[in-house]
């Protein structure tokens, strides 16, 4: 999944793109408000971190006009240590959850991973079909219950592929969602990737349809 991180703090910011990217995210690093509006507004994000003291343009502005053009990325809302005031406009602004600094990185990657399933319509942590399963917590997949090893890339597409269960994917959508934002996009490697999800986990488990893209089945 793809995630922006709007954060101004270098330390923090490379802390909390390696302990996201460690799970499979693909993450967008924007330093301050005016980078963090144009890439929240354009980019196709699964999901945003937003810090509330943005240089150049406050987070709660951003937040702001991002919902009033109908932006409806989930937004997770960094704060200062007794900010109380700041996390209730974050969230009547539109957020959908916040944490205080300073917090632990496993607290983040929890409520990220929520968000996330929440968006998806995802209320277990586990996806099931047929003898494969994903934990979306860990994104250990296995298949008659034995571990299946997969790489980053294999396993970003299939995480993006079970959250958008029952819905058609196409490889560019697929491409913007796996990469980060200065990465070379090559749609023709999705097909790579799908490929070796279905020889390690079973030809029907990703359905291919020619010219539209892949698609894992929906709850039925």
């Amino acid at each position: 999944m793809r995630i922006l991180l709007a954060e101004d703090e270098p330390a923090l910011c490379d802390q909390v793109k390696a302990a996201l990217s460690a799970e499979g995210h693909a993450v967008d690093i924007a330093r301050d408000g005016e980078e963090a509006g144009h890439l929240g507004a354009t980019e196709p994000y699964d999901l945003i971190i937003l810090d509330i003291g943005l240089p150049l343009r406050d987070g709660l502005s951003v937040l702001k006009e991002w919902r009033a053009i109908g932006v409806a990325t989930p937004v997770l809302i960094l704060t200062a240590r007794g900010s109380w005031s700041e996390k209730v406009d974050g969230l009547d602004a539109g957020a959908d959850d916040y944490m205080t600094k300073p917090f632990h990185m496993a607290e983040l990657a929890a409520r990220v991973r929520v968000l996330i399933r929440r968006r998806a319509g995802w209320t277990r942590p586990v996806f099931e079909r047929g003898d494969v399963t994903l934990d979306l917590r860990s994104g250990r997949a296995t298949k008659a219950g034995m571990v299946v090893d997969l790489t980053q890339q294999e396993l970003a597409v299939l995480s993006y592929l079970v959250h958008n269960a029952g819905r058609m994917i196409s490889r560019t959508e697929l491409s913007e969602h796996i990469y980060e934002y200065d990465r070379d996009r090559d749609s023709n490697t999705i097909a790579v990737f799908v490929a070796r999800l279905r020889k390690k986990l079973g030809a029907e488990l990703i359905v291919t349809s020619r010219g539209r893209g892949y698609m894992i089945d929906g709850p039925g």
